[in-house]
């Protein structure tokens, strides 16, 4: 197994953590309990998280990235574009551009790269019926770039348990608690850490598929949550992630910050 030095991952909120805690009690997510996990395996792991809520893949070619390089990042895990996809207008091919060169920078890092597809959001969020050729068309440019150049690849879309409701938040587009410790114990497999397996994949039998009432609600929350801020900073200029910073700015210890 290799063992890491520096690991820094890039991202939205997805990467950041959220509904995993919360901004009062702490965000932990799947990086940080990937991070953890790698610590315990090899103690000493230093840990950056340079995620930001609303970010884009701009953002992460133009902020992230080379913050993560002057860090000498020997490993990074990558997941950024659900934004890029939820986004109206006419941006998102420009956005898949924008992907292929960050994969292409990533790859000329030297870094192990970690990389992850979108899950089918048609089978868990009513507006995923409309966004489905826009996830086909990103997955396909991710599980490129990982075949180009050698990435570890997370594949989502096609695993079962990314169906199921209580994988997800509310708003069936970031991770809940449960959902962070499957997509973290998802690339441990990509990695080939020791104790790891396919089995963050596999469908819990006993979970109950979600209820119009549920579905209706997530819809409410994605508009609340993900569409309306969007309307809202677009009509003054900015950006979701304008006025934050990333939680875990610097490469740190992986103890709780």
């Amino acid at each position: 197994m290799a063992s890491y030095a520096r690991y820094v991952a890039l991202g939205d909120s997805q990467t950041e953590g959220l509904w995993d805690g919360d901004d009062t009690s702490g965000l932990r997510g799947f990086a940080d309990r990937l991070a953890e996990r790698l610590d315990a395996l090899s103690p000493g792991l230093q840990y950056a998280n340079l995620a930001v809520r609303g970010n884009q893949i701009r953002d992460v070619l133009d902020a992230q990235l080379p913050h993560a390089l002057a860090m000498g990042a020997d490993l990074i895990t990558v997941c950024i574009g659900m934004n890029d996809m939820t986004r109206p207008g006419r941006g998102f091919e420009q956005a898949l551009g924008q992907l292929d060169e960050l994969h292409s920078r990533l790859a000329d890092s030297g870094a192990t790269v970690v990389t992850t597809t979108f899950p089918d959001l048609a089978r868990i969020l009513p507006i995923g019926r409309v966004l489905g050729r826009r996830v086909l068309a990103i997955n396909e440019e991710i599980r490129s770039a990982a075949r180009r150049h050698g990435f570890a690849l997370v594949d989502l879309y096609t695993a079962p348990s990314m169906t199921q409701p209580d994988t997800w938040s509310p708003d069936r587009v970031h991770g809940s608690p449960r959902g962070h410790m499957l997509f973290a114990e998802a690339a441990a497999e990509a990695l080939g850490l020791p104790g790891s397996s396919h089995a963050w994949a596999t469908a819990d039998p006993q979970a109950r598929p979600p209820s119009l009432r549920s579905r209706t609600y997530s819809q409410l929350l994605w508009t609340q949550n993900m569409l309306m801020p969007w309307l809202w900073d677009h009509l003054r200029g900015r950006s979701v992630g304008d006025a934050r910073a990333p939680r875990r700015p610097v490469l740190t210890d992986c103890s709780p910050t």
